[in-house]
């Protein structure tokens, strides 16, 4: 688990520094090909997505509070209810 944290670690700050020495200690230690690819897509669309937001300039709360109340609105679906 450890190497495979390293290199969504390097592929988050690092990106073109994942070596095939750090695929390679994965795979040593038991990581197979489809974990280590998932991995490395996973880092990448996270850091895209983080960049996506903070480029819009997006609302961010610091309120946990405001996030359960989001939850509870999306529990019930993306869809905007209708008002007459």
């Amino acid at each position: 688990m450890k190497a495979i944290l390293y290199i969504a670690g390097k592929v988050q700050v690092l990106r073109k520094e994942v070596t095939t020495q750090d695929i390679q200690a994965a795979r040593d230690l038991g990581a197979d090909d489809k974990t280590i690819h998932d991995t490395v897509l996973i880092a990448a669309a996270f850091c895209m997505f983080n960049r996506y937001v903070d480029g819009l300039a997006s609302l961010t709360p610091t309120d946990h509070t405001v996030y359960e109340e989001m939850g509870k609105g999306m529990a019930k679906g993306y869809v905007l209810p209708i008002t007459n």
